[in-house]
């Protein structure tokens, strides 16, 4: 289980450092021309700060994996992030519309792969933390 936290934990980190290309791949400076200046900079500072969340728990599970697994603040810190990676995977399904998948090949494939992936760091953080059925 301590491998799999701490592969989860450089996961994580590499998954913060891709929100960098964000604003540039879905073309913000265009797309987002429309709000105003208050929702534009809330686009920006909002995926900011989810991606620092992420990258700090990459280093938690990265460096702290014995902690998460083995004490009962860890196991509790654990049943949270199975609670936000939860939310998340609820947000895959009922959160964005079909549409933006349904119908093409790799927006398809990557809608598959990260269900699968929110799937997996629900039941790792669960387990962890010792929910029962997990």
């Amino acid at each position: 289980m301590l491998i799999q936290i701490k592969f989860v934990g450089i996961f994580f980190i590499i998954l913060a450092l891709v929100h960098v290309i964000f604003p540039r791949y879905f073309k913000w400076d265009e797309e987002l021309k429309s709000l105003s200046l208050i929702n534009r900079e809330m686009t920006y500072v909002h995926t900011f700060f989810i991606a620092l969340m992420v990258f700090l728990m990459g280093l938690l599970c990265l460096f702290c994996a014995n902690d998460l697994a083995e004490t009962p603040l860890g196991r509790r810190i654990a049943g949270g992030l199975c609670f936000f990676w939860a939310c998340r995977w609820v947000m895959q399904f009922w959160g964005y519309s079909a549409a933006n998948w349904r119908g093409k090949t790799f927006e398809t494939c990557i809608h598959i792969l990260f269900s699968i992936l929110w799937t997996y760091l629900v039941w790792l953080f669960a387990s962890v933390a010792g929910f029962p059925y997990f």
